[in-house]
């Protein structure tokens, strides 16, 4: 077991080199490697090296960044030199190292930035766990923004990486204190906040200017490499979220042997504000995917299913399940699953789990009155359903399925009558 300890410890030599160049034709885009001088956290010695190691220990990995080329693929001239985020991370930057990082510590800042990215017009706050977002989350504040982002899911955010489009104040390092996270990322780090965070010796504090100019971002391509088991790769453009009005969003209708079938009800004001937060978190999470999303901070977060029933249905027992623990939390300071076990020890009073339940039951766990969201169009109408079933509002998704008129019936059918919008285009991320 020592050994297994000491393996997530261990910084891996690595072997790549230090420039790495991509040819397109007659057109090169130059990477340089990046590393960083920190301190041993045993020792005290600087050790510059690059990645701890990779999604694992026993992987040798390597960080670079785009120092040179600029690539111009058809009418698609992709992000140019100059514009680094996660990849220009600097020793300045890393206002309390912790140790060096490693990928899945990157990799989860930069998927919270590409949520971040769409969520500019207010303070946000991002908490990803293993690519995945765990809560995401607008405020009047950012610390409240960060308080409804942890409550959604306070379970998984534990050891997670947050980022934020704003500069952490007092406030919010103060709730950030009380949890354990392994990276957080901002733009600036007001007055004070320092010495509230480095009190967790481990907690990686990064510092990323650009985040200020991020909505910048949004349009701007970058080449995606999927590698294959075989050596071979697979190279795409970057996608675009299309979605950042009402406006963009259509009102369902379809056509079914020869007959119109056209969404009942448009959706309110507040409505559609909840439809471009669900699809802007959207775009960071692992298909197949659906998500519950409330009053600007998700609810219900399903990630990474074969089958789009099954996830709207995963989704809603997370919701639940979070919903339950948040309260419980807040309440009593402990968490759901402690206070079972408490009961069966005789610890607690039965009542108290009552209660939740009931409050829980009642609120259908936080889904009523949200907006469904998923990212590929539904095959049949028992997806849709699984959300009416929980008391949704509305329902945004692509469109373009030959059986669009059912989803439409079951919502208009809903007492009351459930709205949807079509995005004409599929968020799937892999």
């Amino acid at each position: 077991m020592e050994d297994y300890k000491k393996a997530y410890r261990t910084i891996m030599d690595d072997h790549f080199p230090e420039e790495l160049v991509i040819r397109f034709g007659d057109q090169s885009l130059i990477y340089r490697k990046r590393t960083w001088k920190i301190p041993d956290e045993e020792t005290g010695e600087l050790i510059e090296k690059g990645l701890r190691y990779g999604e694992n220990p026993g992987q040798e990995a390597a960080l670079y960044e785009l120092v040179n080329g600029n690539l111009v693929l058809g009418d698609c001239k992709f992000i140019e030199p100059g514009n680094g985020l996660v990849s220009a991370i600097t020793e300045d930057d890393m206002l309390q190292a912790g140790k060096h990082p490693g990928k899945i510590n990157l990799t989860d800042a930069d998927n919270a930035l590409n949520i971040l990215k769409y969520l500019t017009k207010g303070p946000a706050a991002c908490i990803m766990k293993h690519n995945n977002p765990c809560g995401v989350a607008y405020g009047k504040t950012l610390a409240e923004a960060y308080d409804r982002a942890n409550m959604a899911d306070r379970i998984a955010a534990f050891g997670g990486c947050v980022a934020f489009n704003r500069p952490v104040d007092k406030t919010t390092a103060e709730l950030m204190s009380q949890n354990y996270l392994e990276v957080v990322v901002a733009p600036d780090y007001e007055e004070g906040t320092l010495e509230i965070l480095r009190k967790r010796r481990n907690l990686r504090i990064i510092k990323i200017g650009r985040i200020g100019k991020l909505e910048q971002y949004r349009t701007l391509r970058f080449v995606d490499f999927k590698s294959l088991i075989d050596g071979g790769i697979i190279v795409q453009q970057s996608p675009i979220n299309k979605i950042s009005s009402k406006e963009d969003l259509k009102p369902a209708i379809a056509f079914h042997q020869g007959k119109e079938y056209r969404i009942a009800r448009l959706p309110t004001d507040r409505e559609y504000e909840d439809m471009i937060f669900g699809w802007c978190v959207q775009q960071g999470v692992t298909s197949n995917s659906v998500l519950y999303v409330k009053d600007g901070v998700t609810v219900g977060i399903g990630t990474g299913e074969q089958d789009r029933v099954g996830v709207a249905e995963i989704a809603v027992f997370k919701a639940y399940t979070k919903y339950a623990d948040a309260i419980c939390f807040r309440r009593h300071g402990i968490s759901y699953k402690i206070l079972e076990r408490e009961i069966e020890e005789g610890k607690r009073d039965p009542a108290l789990k009552e209660e939740i339940d009931h409050q829980v039951r009642e609120n259908k766990g936080g889904i009523k009155g949200s907006i469904m969201v998923s990212d590929a169009f539904f095959p049949f109408r028992d997806g849709v359903d699984v959300g009416i079933k929980e008391g949704v509002t509305g329902i945004v998704q692509p469109g373009g399925s030959e059986r669009d008129f059912e989803s439409i019936e079951a919502c208009n059918e809903a007492n009351p009558p459930v709205t949807m919008v079509f995005t004409g285009q599929r968020a799937f991320k892999h």
